[in-house]
């Protein structure tokens, strides 16, 4: 993967033009909080509203490895698609893995903030960026919210149809390599041209009307019985093949998207885009 690599802070530095809390606001503008769903966590994690902000990393996850990247290249921000403390974290002791990324990131002065949910549903989000890539057109969202052409997921079609196969091989080559490589489930030789996607975990869409109109289904994290339901219902009714990939990886291509659009809205920020996968399968055994 090629990515932007994280710059480092000047021994003398310019002027500051930007303070975190100017580019909270900012950052704001491009994903709304209030488009984030209930559960979800999104919005500034660490750092002081005052201190500068003159480079930005982004990355999928805030783990140890990306953690330490911005902190090393004395990046002043790190923006994470998903957010490091969202749910059950009563401690951030240091013997505790987010404790200790929480403490690196405050005593090396650089600013952790998530855009999640609130960064799909825009019309420039997670999937609608896959969709792009993939050649769907004329996408609209699978689940739609209350601003015209903003929601989870999307639908389109491809310009003409092909196998699933070769739309399987497809997905594989815009994909960013993982162990899990691209897991498939309908016939390889099916037409397919109507597709519904969702960047991410998105079995909680596999019994949406546009989903199950659709001809294929591109998600992450597809459960055994949650897929094995889907499939059995379309064999009786009709419905989508479905397409099992890497979670870390279709949101993998989101950040290039949002970092030009950081640098559009922040000019003289440098912005960089981490190439580490964190994706947590290391290999896989093919039996």
């Amino acid at each position: 993967m090629v990515a932007h690599s994280a710059g480092t802070k000047a021994s003398t530095p310019p002027p500051v033009t930007n303070t975190l809390a100017n580019v909270v606001v900012a950052l704001g503008k491009l994903w709304p909080v209030s488009g984030a769903e209930d559960w979800d966590a999104p919005g500034l994690v660490t750092g002081n509203p005052d201190q500068p902000v003159r480079s930005i990393l982004l990355a999928v996850d805030a783990v140890d490895a990306t953690v330490r990247q911005a902190v090393d290249a004395g990046v002043d921000l790190l923006v994470t698609h998903h957010p490091l403390l969202m749910r059950g974290v009563t401690s951030v002791a240091e013997e505790r893995y987010k404790g200790a990324l929480v403490a690196r990131l405050i005593r090396g002065n650089t600013a952790l903030l998530a855009a999640h949910t609130n960064a799909d549903v825009v019309t420039t989000g997670t999937s609608a960026v896959m969709a792009d890539l993939l050649g769907v057109t004329d996408t609209v969202p699978l689940s739609a919210s209350v601003h015209p052409n903003t929601g989870l997921g999307r639908v389109g079609d491809l310009p003409d149809s092909m196998t699933l196969g070769d739309f399987a091989r497809r997905v594989a080559d815009v994909l960013p390599a993982t162990a899990q490589g691209v897991r498939v489930s309908g016939d390889y030789g099916q037409q397919v041209r109507r597709i519904a996607l969702c960047a991410g975990a998105g079995d909680s869409l596999l019994a949406h009307p546009v989903v199950t109109s659709a001809d294929v289904y591109v998600t992450s994290d597809l459960r055994h019985h949650s897929a094995q339901e889907s499939r059995e219902q379309s064999a009786l009714s009709g419905g989508p093949a479905l397409i099992d990939v890497s979670h870390w990886a279709a949101e993998w291509l989101w950040l290039e998207q949002a970092a030009e659009e950081i640098r559009a809205l922040l000019p003289g920020v440098d912005v960089s885009v981490s190439d580490i996968r964190t994706d947590p399968w290391d290999f896989v055994i093919v039996q």
